[in-house]
């Protein structure tokens, strides 16, 4: 029997967390609002996702920091919009999406809702619903509903908490995992290479719902495990999400673990993921077919991460991530649309970051993903194809990046928030290959991306 989460075994989840913590006396406000704090308090270059050591643990901590004052720090709502403009090396011929032309596009990308913030001492939430511009349509984006609270051992703390959450890694603190790891923003109308790991793609972000415990020592060690289940098919068109690779068979489980030092304004951690999930293969959006067999992903990550905080006025961090993926596609090959059985698939991001007065940043990413050949999984098609089977792509990322608001003395703090952005991507392959990568005389550099957007937030 698949393990599909229906709408109303969801909606018992969510409205079991909102009764056990609802107070008259504490609506749920904006993150920033509700602290008192400005924005460079807990996000690198005064704008999110990239969090500080405080950022991580207001995120581990349920959301539930205090220390603002006045009717603000009590709104529970907040909102974001990004506009782009996006330039790929070649054209895309019959258009780049729906509704938008061969190259050179502009887009309303996104508008986004949050309800964010403390509900009470012991719970938070941070649910996000978005508009797409490209897609024209609205969607369940991260949601993470906490219930949390702090333990005593002897002179240290221990936080145990659980998480309800819509995909693995949403509920995670650190950037080097996959749903908060850079870009942070990133062309919708740009190809991206086909092959992707469960984790590092998140094929089960935004149609699944897991539910995960956690314990947090000493601000230190962490630990985490849970599972995770695919919505079924109405609540996949409730929430406008759809199958990734397909539905779970069974809960998928998933493991991570990290470990934390902080010294003189500095801050590293090591850490490492798993989760293992038993698909059946989608047939369409909303709904799957195990009949011909199943396909098992099990993917092991490896991440590390360093932050030079400083006094503030120079900020570097440096973020990596590395996935392994073992596959067994029993179903793909049953249906002739893999040509082996066992295959796995790796994954490289590497980041590094510096910041000026956490206004002027250069990022420089590099992202690299191989494996074995697989000619019919990996099969010749316009853009998307590959001509010689193999999944191999390899990726340069340069962002140059303006935040002129954020700070303690910034104007309207915590209100006006805007970061603009210069992104160019470079590949040196794409699908397999360099020229005519997908066997239709595109080359990967064809697919060289200029991606320029303004991010604001309410």
């Amino acid at each position: 029997m698949a393990a599909r989460i229906s709408a109303s075994i969801l909606g018992s989840l969510v409205v079991s967390l909102l009764v056990f913590a609802a107070t008259p006396a504490d609506a749920v406000p904006a993150f920033a609002r509700q602290t008192g704090q400005p924005c460079t308090a807990c996000h690198i270059g005064g704008f999110g996702p990239q969090l500080t050591p405080l950022g991580r643990s207001f995120k581990i901590g349920g959301y539930t920091q205090t220390g603002g004052e006045g009717l603000a720090s009590k709104i529970p709502l907040s909102a974001m919009a990004i506009g782009s403009f996006t330039n790929t090396g070649a054209s895309q011929p019959g258009g780049a999406a729906p509704n938008f032309g061969n190259n050179n596009n502009p887009a309303l990308d996104q508008i986004s809702i949050f309800l964010a913030g403390r509900v009470t001492d012991y719970a938070g939430v941070f649910v996000q619903g978005t508009y797409s511009g490209v897609d024209r349509a609205f969607s369940l984006d991260n949601t993470d509903l906490r219930l949390t609270t702090p333990l005593s051992l002897g002179d240290s703390e221990l936080r145990i908490g659980m998480s309800i959450n819509n995909g693995p890694t949403v509920q995670d603190a650190y950037n080097t995992t996959p749903v908060w790891m850079f870009p942070f923003a990133a062309s919708a109308l740009a190809p991206t290479p086909a092959a992707q790991t469960l984790l590092g793609g998140g094929g089960l972000v935004g149609n699944s719902v897991g539910v995960t415990a956690y314990a947090w020592y000493d601000r230190s060690l962490y630990v985490e495990a849970g599972g995770y289940g695919t919505y079924g098919p109405t609540l996949l068109s409730a929430t406008g999400a759809a199958l990734g690779p397909g539905s779970t068979a069974n809960i998928a489980p998933y493991v991570r673990v990290a470990y934390q030092w902080d010294w003189n304004e500095q801050s590293a951690h090591i850490g490492a993921l798993f989760l293992s999930a038993n698909i059946n293969p989608a047939i369409s959006e909303h709904t799957a077919d195990g009949s011909q067999g199943r396909n098992r992903y099990t993917d092991y990550g490896l991440d590390a991460g360093y932050q030079y905080l400083g006094s503030g006025e120079h900020i570097g961090t440096i973020n990596a991530l590395f996935v392994h993926e073992q596959q067994d596609l029993q179903a793909a090959f049953n249906t002739d649309t893999s040509s082996q059985t066992h295959s796995s698939l790796n994954q490289v991001n590497l980041t590094t970051t510096y910041y000026y007065n956490n206004t002027y940043g250069l990022t420089l990413g590099w992202q690299y993903i191989w494996g074995k050949a697989n000619p019919l999984l990996y099969a010749p098609a316009p853009i998307t194809g590959s001509a010689n089977g193999k999944p191999n792509s390899n990726a340069f990322i340069i962002e140059a990046d303006w935040i002129p608001f954020g700070k303690e003395d910034s104007w309207l703090r915590p209100f006006a928030n805007l970061k603009i952005g210069l992104q160019y991507t470079i590949y040196t392959h794409f699908n397999g290959g360099n020229a005519d990568y997908d066997g239709f005389g595109r080359n990967a550099s064809g697919n060289n991306t200029v991606f320029l957007y303004a991010w604001l937030a309410f």
